[in-house]
């Protein structure tokens, strides 16, 4: 009997293989998982999906406005480079112009000092001829009043009469320039 008895129970024991889910257990995990997947389908994922959409929309929104502001950078560095050159140029010209006017400055003053110089020069010359004929007439006025005197002593008789005086000395003095005194 024991047989009989052991039989029912081995086959119940054969019939429920831990590996094989029962039937039952099936069905209720796929009505369970289609609850699941209908609440997750329903609320879950249309927010997944707004925030995914708003965060796409943010980033080629950010991307559009890093785009554009790179845009306007890129117009202003050509625009500071431009007034760079430009003012470059301007500095250069500015420097020419400088140069040009210090030549101009210097060449101008070169002249001041040749013509400062010349008159400088020919004051001088004015002023030591002055000075030479006050020198030849005071030189004149004593050679003749010494030759006056030496004529005097050597003729023996006074020339104190200026119009005889005055043609001894002049006679004398002529004599000198001549290069030939005392041939008269």
């Amino acid at each position: 009997m024991q047989a009989l008895t052991a039989s029912p129970v081995l086959r119940a024991a054969e019939e429920l293989n831990p590996l094989i889910p029962h039937p039952v257990e099936i069905v209720l995990s796929i009505v369970v998982f289609a609850i699941l997947f209908f609440a997750v389908k329903k609320f879950v994922v249309p927010s997944f999906e707004s925030t995914f959409a708003d965060r796409t929309t943010a980033i080629e929104g950010g991307l559009a406005a890093a785009e554009t502001k790179q845009a306007e950078a890129d117009a202003k560095l050509a625009e500071l480079e431009k007034q760079l050159a430009d003012a470059r140029h301007e500095a250069a010209r500015i420097r020419e112009e400088a140069r040009e006017q210090g030549a101009t400055i210097v060449a101008e003053m070169r002249e001041q000092a040749q013509t400062e110089a010349s008159r400088i020069v020919d004051h001088g010359k004015a002023q030591i001829e002055a000075e030479r004929q006050q020198a030849v007439t005071s030189l004149r006025a004593e050679v003749g009043t010494l030759a006056t005197t030496l004529a005097g002593r050597i003729v023996g008789e006074s020339l104190d009469d200026d119009a005889r005086q005055g043609r001894v000395v002049e006679r004398f003095l002529a004599d000198l320039e001549a290069g030939t005194p005392g041939q008269n």
